[in-house]
């Protein structure tokens, strides 16, 4: 099945807010008055409106996601970084630390044992019940919720002055947004692609219209023809066979998978009828387009350069061309190689991103 293991966990956690009834935002929106303030602790407000109190200065940080975590390291602050979950698997390195179960069921136990003086979590990832408990216990929560982007971009940029490391983050975010400028500059005057972005096959399920991936795809100089308020909607197959959607967009860590999948397509009634099926008119990405992080510029980039090849022709793909230097201490985003054609016509073998 083509979904990133975080994905799914994004899914599942959505299911989970929309029967609770409840949100992170619930917690602490109405605290502010109480938290008293002295020379060790400041009070900030997250991105959903909270005030909280952190020390003034965070040395143990924890994190319940997968792109809070991918964020920490390319800001150079993995030193502080104490725990995160099972599925923070990007950078490699981040599978070294210790880790305090899943997004959505972390070990509150295991987070206390780590005595952080910050735990970073998403409003849609991560649950209410977690951050209630974490309360309960003195330690702090800053809650990050990105729709777009740009907002991924001032995000980055905002925790990285909670962590106080300011010059870092607005250097990375100034490269992030003089990448994505670029690709902007090139396929400016070429129409969009229409496409369709597959989380999943059976059932079909695909991105709203309000999702930061939404969001990347018109970066990328694509549109989705999914126009659903939901974030994952479940889609009918007739009705993509209705839109002709030119391409299908996968995003997949492990290019084998979407090799074998995009094989399978074409033997599968009402898939195979589609034109984009027929024609082999598959982009294949970095799963990085899943997650509001740092490295949702180089997504950008290899959905681009495989939409719009005419626009990249003649230069390579090079993420390290004329990079904004960064602070000392701090990591460049890693980007994936670009190695898929535009259509499958190629060897399968020679076809897949990384």
């Amino acid at each position: 099945m083509l979904i990133h293991s975080t994905l799914r966990a994004v899914i599942a956690a959505a299911v989970v807010f929309l029967f609770s009834g409840s949100e992170i935002c619930a917690s602490q929106s109405t605290a502010s008055p109480s938290l008293p303030a002295t020379s060790a602790y400041r009070q900030v407000t997250d991105e959903i409106g909270r005030t909280i109190r952190v020390p003034q200065s965070i040395h143990r940080i924890v994190s319940l996601a997968p792109n809070l975590t991918e964020t920490i390291y390319a800001l150079g602050l993995q030193d502080r970084l104490v725990g995160d979950t099972d599925y923070c698997d990007f950078p490699p390195e981040a599978q070294q630390k210790t880790k305090v179960g899943g997004a959505i069921n972390p070990s509150i136990e295991t987070i206390a044992s780590l005595h952080p003086d910050l735990v970073l979590v998403t409003k849609n990832l991560n649950r209410l019940e977690t951050v209630n408990a974490l309360d309960s216990l003195g330690i702090p929560s800053y809650a990050t919720d990105p729709h777009t982007v740009e907002a991924i971009i001032a995000s980055t940029e905002r925790l990285a002055d909670l962590l106080g490391a300011p010059e870092t983050g607005t250097a990375l975010g100034k490269d992030m947004e003089r990448r994505i400028a670029a690709i902007k500059d090139r396929i400016a005057l070429l129409p969009l692609r229409s496409v369709l972005f597959v989380v999943w096959t059976e059932p079909l399920i695909s991105i709203g219209k309000d999702t930061f991936i939404a969001d990347a795809l018109q970066h990328a100089g694509a549109v989705s023809v999914i126009d659903s308020s939901q974030n994952w909607p479940h889609i009918n197959l007739e009705e993509v066979v209705r839109l002709q959607p030119e391409f299908l967009v996968f995003a997949e860590s492990r290019p084998e998978n979407a090799a074998h999948t995009t094989d399978t397509l074409a033997d599968l009634p009402g898939w195979r009828i589609l034109d984009a099926v027929k024609r082999r008119r598959f982009a294949v990405i970095s799963d990085a387009v899943n997650r509001p992080a740092p490295r949702i510029a180089s997504a950008i980039e290899e959905l681009a350069r495989q939409l719009h090849p005419e626009a990249f022709a003649e230069t390579p793909p090079s993420d390290e061309d004329n990079a904004s230097p960064l602070p000392p201490g701090s990591t460049q985003p890693s980007t994936s190689p670009l190695h898929l054609a535009r259509d499958f016509s190629v060897p399968q073998e020679c076809a897949c991103a990384q």
